[in-house]
């Protein structure tokens, strides 16, 4: 299983243009409509070159993200986890 660590959390307005393609199509397979204001978790999967893309509107609590992860084969680490607790 791969680790999943938390490269930054962004508003769509000032994402930086190297994740842009990452929300771009993630937006597209939920079929959402983003505003500036959205909070946009960009999550690296180590031992991969992915980034994963969580929009934390999206989420209720924790465990939804943790068991999302999970079933793209990686584990949420410590530190990730309580700084997305702190958005959610």
């Amino acid at each position: 299983m791969f680790i999943a660590t938390l490269k930054g959390i962004f508003t769509l307005k000032d994402l930086p243009e190297e994740f842009r393609p990452f929300v771009d199509y993630k937006a597209g397979l939920e079929k959402k409509e983003l505003s500036d204001d959205e909070e946009i978790a960009i999550i690296s999967i180590k031992g991969t070159q992915s980034n994963h893309v969580l929009f934390l509107s999206s989420y209720n609590n924790i465990d939804e993200i943790r068991k999302e992860l999970e079933e793209a084969g990686a584990k949420i680490n410590h530190t990730t986890l309580k700084i997305l607790e702190g958005h959610l």
